[in-house]
């Protein structure tokens, strides 16, 4: 009849912590990966957004710096030397 040979219990404890310990790990960058797809979408989103309002407050008041502090505004001046 064969022997088994078996490690410490001391030993097999560690090796099942560290196990668990690294597949929470695994599973927390997994759920980041997540979130950050999903802000990725939200900035890109969001990029869209205020490049329409952009479009449309130049439309309406041509090219210009907004102070967003206040709301005042000054003309952007387009250069036509060249």
């Amino acid at each position: 009849m064969e022997v088994v040979k078996q490690i410490t219990k001391e030993k097999l404890e560690k090796i099942v912590t560290q196990q668990k310990n690294l597949q929470t790990l695994l599973t927390n960058i997994g759920v980041l990966e997540s979130q950050k797809h999903g802000f990725l979408h939200q900035l890109g989103d969001l990029n869209k957004a205020i490049e329409e309002f952009k479009g449309e407050l130049e439309a309406e008041y041509g090219a210009i710096n907004i102070n967003v502090e206040d709301g005042s505004y000054t003309d952007i001046e387009i250069s036509t030397e060249g």
